[in-house]
């Protein structure tokens, strides 16, 4: 069974920090690309960051959070992990992890990250 478990999320006061974390269990981590998306109601889903998998682990970012996160992996624990500091109020939405190889593709429960004062 395909497991992908998001924790960290939570209340910050803008300018502040968080770690995400999320937990793979039953694929083979190293192979996957891995992505972090954050969705807020009513609308689409989006990408904030992904690192590729296998060879290369190459790293992207959507414009609007350039510079402020930063998505990581650590293949011998199963983990990834997206770092975000200056956060804003903008950032509040719910945070996902997927995970991708070929045609298969997996998503986790999702993480609140509410950005207020």
């Amino acid at each position: 069974q395909v497991l992908l478990v998001e924790s960290g999320g939570g209340l910050v006061q803008p300018g502040g920090s968080l770690r995400l974390s999320c937990a793979a269990s039953g694929i083979q981590f190293s192979r996957f690309d891995m992505k972090w998306y954050r969705q807020v109601p009513g609308k689409e889903r989006e990408l904030v960051a992904g690192m590729s998998g296998f060879h290369g682990y190459q790293r992207n970012y959507a414009d609007s959070v350039k510079g402020r996160f930063t998505i990581s992996r650590d293949n011998a624990k199963n983990m990834l992990y997206l770092d975000m500091n200056s956060l804003k109020t903008e950032d509040t939405a719910i945070y996902y992890c997927n995970a991708i190889y070929g045609s298969l593709r997996y998503w986790g429960q999702g993480t609140q990250v509410t950005v207020s004062s």
